[in-house]
């Protein structure tokens, strides 16, 4: 089988990601595999399997003026469209939801089979009203759309034309893969000290003010810990300097991105997630493969699919900053509590394995081929 996919990049992100771990699963299965970027491969940040083939379409950018906007997205359908004549792949998957309109109106007369896919919640990501439009139309030109979650799959069907809607968890890759760049796991070599981990991009709606807020106030009644966000991101000045507000400098890091981010589940004592709304939060599942109990806001859309609460970690209400401190506090004092949520949180590993999620695509890609 011949699969293409389209993604905006391949930079450092949860999207694409798994975009890259479904092209190396398909491509080590005997596949052919192609990733299509309009971005420039220069950015590339995900290590491909030697026999995926790589496209980079470099006509990303943004345009001065609706007239300049025009005429890049033109080029950049164009530009689809060719590839797409070109390759004639069997299925098409595009990735995010600008990709998801360019591949379904640059498909159009080539008797292609295609698949978009949301990767977080659209409710909560606005994309200006011409992308809204465009989506709203076009996505029922697809073949099938696929969304991470039940939420995301309700509103698609309020809200746009897609008829097939399937909803696939991100797989899950276990034993995790290390890349560059590698952070070595600071635990200051000081026996009794216990880590906090936060993963994800540092903008705003990943919560990380108020997550600092919290540890802040908890710092003293629990001074062996420390909390790691790991993560680049236009935040990263504000959020060093409140962690230097509260005096915080030795106890809340922000070292970037971790390649070996494995590592650091593996070395963690807890898992937190402050944000305010997800898609399906790829780190929260990893973690939690990593036997790691975690504490998350019970945000739309995701949490809730992963932690089964009291069972393998504590789900609170959303925005809610004070009773975010107390499920904190409360695991962070009971170290037996977090063993046994730990030894149930392994347990994603089989919830959320690349073989489950690749069965359900496998199945779609059958369907929307007619065997």
């Amino acid at each position: 089988m011949k699969l293409l996919f389209l993604i905006h990049s391949l930079a450092s992100g949860g999207a694409e990601r798994v975009t890259a771990n479904l092209a190396n699963h398909w491509a080590r299965a005997g596949h052919e595999v192609i990733i299509v970027t309009i971005e420039h491969a220069a950015l590339d940040y995900y290590k491909l399997a030697s026999s995926v083939r790589r496209v980079a379409l470099g006509l990303a950018g943004n345009s001065a003026g609706s007239v300049a906007a025009l005429s890049g997205n033109l080029n950049r359908l164009r530009a689809v469209r060719r590839v797409l004549r070109q390759e004639r792949p069997d299925v098409a998957i595009a990735m995010m939801t600008q990709a998801n309109v360019l591949l379904a109106i640059a498909s159009q007369g080539l008797g292609l089979h295609t698949i978009g896919s949301e990767r977080s919640h659209p409710a909560q990501m606005p994309v200006g009203r011409m992308w809204n439009a465009l989506r709203r139309f076009w996505y029922g030109r697809l073949d099938a759309m696929v969304a991470l979650a039940g939420e995301t799959r309700d509103w698609l069907a309020r809200h746009t034309s897609a008829r097939n809607i399937a909803v696939i968890a991100n797989p899950v890759p276990w034993p995790f893969p290390c890349q560059e760049p590698v952070l070595p796991v600071r635990r200051d070599g000081a026996a009794g000290r216990r880590l906090l981990l936060a993963v994800g991009r540092l903008s705003e709606e990943k919560g990380y003010r108020t997550l600092i807020a919290c540890f802040a106030a908890l710092a003293r009644v629990h001074p062996e810990w420390d909390l790691v966000i790991l993560g680049k991101g236009n935040q990263l000045p504000e959020l060093e300097a409140m962690v230097a507000e509260h005096g915080l400098g030795e106890r809340v890091l922000l070292p970037g991105v971790a390649g070996n981010v494995g590592d650091w589940y593996a070395a963690a004592d807890l898992f937190v997630m402050s944000s305010h709304f997800e898609g399906f939060p790829n780190t929260l599942a990893e973690a939690m493969s990593h036997g790691l109990p975690a504490v998350s806001f019970d945000c739309d859309t995701g949490p809730r699919d992963i932690i089964r609460h009291e069972i393998d970690g504590l789900l609170v209400e959303p925005e809610n900053a004070a009773a975010m401190e107390r499920a904190l506090d409360r695991l962070m004092k009971d170290e037996a509590l977090r063993v046994r949520f730990a030894e149930r949180a392994a347990e994603a590993r089989e919830r959320f394995s690349p073989q489950t999620t690749i069965a359900k695509w496998e199945r779609l890609f059958e369907q929307v081929q007619g065997h």
